[in-house]
């Protein structure tokens, strides 16, 4: 769920004649099918490591007598390693052979699933998942790239859908087994059933992965990317959309990382298990993704953006009182805001870098995604430090700054002129 538009990114920018001049594997061919299921498995095993975490963190705080906000680390230590290493890991380890990288990624970071479970110390912890970050930064670029070669063009949404697919359920998975398991037997075995399910996916993606068909871009140096990126830093429009990002996703993970602790804590006081089912508001996620990009095709992706920004502000605050039906309430509003905010943001992005003369929508869509992992590392780590501080009212004044931050910058891009090119194509 979290490359949705930007899987779209990656097709539109690489699936032309001169990119893919060998032909693909066509829908309902044995190879094809295999493609597919193997890279689902590859976005499951990706996501339920990445976001198993979260759960926890109610759990390790309790073990290890730590705070909100250092718990945290356990998720921010992942996503702020992956944030760092997706840009320049994006960049050249293509060139090393997309199937090779893919594997060895997900096999180290399999094997670092099984070893958490044995950390002696948190911060021993801690570093297992920053390793995990970035043995897998350059899997969701990857893959992307992997479908866009290997597949018949016309059939590229389908394949792209698996991928997808895989990874919404390996994001939602991850949350709800660790937060049951651990309710049942402990953190440690939560991890353990996690990691062996993360190297069952990479053992099933190995065996299903056909050979390529497609060869290897040649090798690609880091100062390649020099050019690109200055385009993209220089684009005053680009630059609000990197920004909301960031905001955008610190103020989600926030929201998600400690309402946990709010549950769990009086005056709702509610048994792990089914504080484990507020995962299930991702759900609306779906829906809210698919929608917000049509309504962004339909009203303008700059008028809907802020709306959207708008909604999620809403849920904030309906979500404020201590009372259980506003909180879910909010928090289904607050998610619905920010998935279709974030579907129509990260959509925008490619549209408008294959636009701009010496843009790669590509490295744009990387980018972003940096800006968007580093939110879910430092804003959610900040979040921690509002609800040790101020507790929920904390937390929904810092969520407002942050939310509030990136509709100034939603409405600033509203003001922001179109790329001079056709009015068909303009941005």
């Amino acid at each position: 769920m979290e490359i949705r538009d930007l899987a779209w990114t990656y097709v539109t920018s690489t699936a032309s004649p001169e990119a893919s001049p060998i032909a693909g594997h066509e829908r309902g061919a044995r190879a094809y099918r295999r493609l597919g299921a193997a890279l689902w498995c590859a976005g499951l095993a990706t996501f339920v490591l990445v976001y198993c975490a979260q759960a926890l963190l109610p759990t390790l705080a309790e073990e290890f007598r730590l705070s909100a906000s250092t718990a945290s680390l356990a998720l921010s230590a992942t996503t702020g390693a992956l944030a760092l290493a997706i840009v320049p890991l994006s960049v050249v380890a293509e060139s090393w052979g997309r199937a090779r990288v893919m594997t060895w990624a997900l096999a180290l970071s399999a094997i670092l699933g099984l070893l958490a479970p044995l950390a002696p110390s948190f911060g021993a912890l801690v570093a297992v998942r920053a390793a995990q970050g970035v043995a897998l930064a350059a899997l969701p670029a990857m893959a992307m790239a992997h479908v866009t070669r290997e597949v018949a063009p016309r059939w590229l949404g389908g394949a792209m859908g698996l991928l997808i697919a895989g990874n919404t359920l390996g994001g939602l998975s991850g949350r709800l087994v660790t937060g049951v398991v651990a309710d049942l037997g402990g953190w440690r075995l939560a991890l353990a059933v996690i990691g062996v399910v993360s190297l069952l996916c990479t053992v099933a993606f190995r065996l299903l992965l056909p050979p390529p068909v497609a060869p290897d871009p040649p090798r690609t140096r880091l100062r390649d990317i020099a050019g690109p990126l200055r385009t993209h830093l220089a684009d005053p429009a680009l630059r609000c959309l990197f920004g909301i990002g960031f905001l955008l996703m610190g103020s989600f993970v926030t929201v998600y990382n400690y309402l946990g602790f709010r549950l769990l804590a009086p005056p709702f006081r509610l048994p792990g298990t089914l504080v484990g089912l507020i995962f299930l508001g991702y759900l609306a996620g779906t829906w809210a993704s698919t929608g917000g990009g049509r309504m962004g095709d339909r009203f303008g992706r700059r008028r809907v953006l802020w709306a959207a920004v708008l909604v999620a502000i809403a849920g904030v605050w309906v979500g404020a009182p201590a009372w259980l039906p506003a909180v879910l309430a909010g928090l289904l509003l607050t998610t619905l805001g920010f998935f279709a905010a974030h579907s129509v943001a990260s959509g925008f992005v490619g549209r408008r870098a294959s636009l701009l003369p010496g843009g790669a929508p590509a490295q744009a869509a990387a980018l972003y995604l940096f800006a968007y992992y580093a939110g879910s590392s430092v804003g959610g780590s900040l979040g921690g430090v509002a609800y040790d501080h101020l507790g929920w009212p904390g937390v929904t004044g810092y969520l407002t700054v942050l939310l509030s931050g990136a509709l100034v910058l939603a409405l600033r891009l509203r003001t922001v002129p179109p790329v001079p090119v056709p009015p068909a194509r303009a941005s």
